[in-house]
């Protein structure tokens, strides 16, 4: 079957399932992509699952975009390798309160994920039955993929205006 046929079918079924609960939906390079909420991502996840044959959760990450009011978009990529298709789905929420369910419930594999993306992003998976930092010290003050500290140190020599000519 040819790939947008399947993405076609796939999005025709999860409308069928959600309605207006999956929105935004496109194609980019000929991955379905599609977004959806908070409330409703773990039942999203179990049909995308269980129905639609997607068996493989290849990643767990966010996107952090500072100053819009979503504020960070968690984002799932789940592989159907009976059909060889992928697809993407994002979750938008608010940087104020970050939570989401966790995905644990349906893929164990997605505790290594969780504890990644809150680690890096500051994200909590309600319901983790383990959620603690996985790469940074456990007393760093901060989540690094958030931009919440300045980019350059302001006292660096070499970074001077004068030395280039500006």
């Amino acid at each position: 079957m040819e790939e947008t046929t399947l993405n076609n079918d796939i999005h025709v079924k999860l409308t069928e399932r959600f309605g207006e609960k999956v929105t935004a939906v496109s194609e980019p390079y000929g991955l379905l992509t599609f977004v959806t909420y908070k409330d409703v991502i773990i039942n999203v996840l179990s049909h995308l699952k269980n129905e639609l044959k997607f068996n493989f959760l290849t990643d767990i990450t966010a996107v952090h975009y500072p100053g819009k009011d979503h504020g960070i978009a968690v984002v799932y990529h789940l592989h159907n390798m009976v059909e060889k298709v992928r697809i993407r789905i994002k979750v938008f929420i608010s940087e104020q309160n970050p939570t989401i369910p966790t995905a644990t419930t349906v893929w164990k594999g997605a505790n290594w994920m969780e504890r990644e993306t809150y680690d890096l992003f500051g994200v909590k998976f309600e319901g983790h039955p383990d959620l603690r930092r996985i790469l940074n010290m456990d007393d760093l003050g901060v989540h690094p993929m958030l931009k919440q500290y300045p980019l350059e140190d302001p006292n660096r020599v070499d970074k001077k205006d004068e030395f280039f000519g500006r």
